[in-house]
């Protein structure tokens, strides 16, 4: 499934509720304090994604192992700074990956370069 797949919205409350295993009332308290973003419709409807689902899930996983809804934010705003980083991280190494091709084609152009250079020219008679 592809990202954008993922962040589209699919399901009502209901039904998000339901592929989460928890209450409606769970989700909107959940929107309350921030740890999941459904989308709105032009009627003021919470749709909620896939990945929405998932992260309701990583919640729950969560708050089964005692980990409060406090803990669980600071847990949910740490991963999401890592995946920042990484996304960085993967950035800087294709600009790296880039500049060296570029340094390579600079050096074969130099190498190139001299050899055409210092290659003795035939004068005709």
């Amino acid at each position: 499934m592809a990202i954008d797949d993922r962040n589209r919205p699919l399901y009502m409350i209901s039904i998000a509720a339901e592929l989460a295993g928890v209450h409606p009332q769970t989700l909107r308290s959940y929107e309350q304090k921030g740890l999941v973003t459904p989308r709105r419709t032009s009627g003021n409807t919470r749709m909620y994604s896939q990945a929405d689902i998932e992260r309701l899930n990583l919640i729950n996983e969560l708050t089964s192992e005692g980990i409060n809804l406090a803990g669980v934010t600071r847990i949910l705003d740490l991963q999401s700074r890592l995946d920042d980083r990484e996304a960085e991280v993967e950035d800087l190494h294709a600009r790296v990956r880039r500049l060296a091709e570029r340094v390579r084609e600079l050096e074969n152009r130099t190498t190139v370069g001299a050899i055409v250079h210092v290659t003795p020219t035939r004068r005709l008679p």
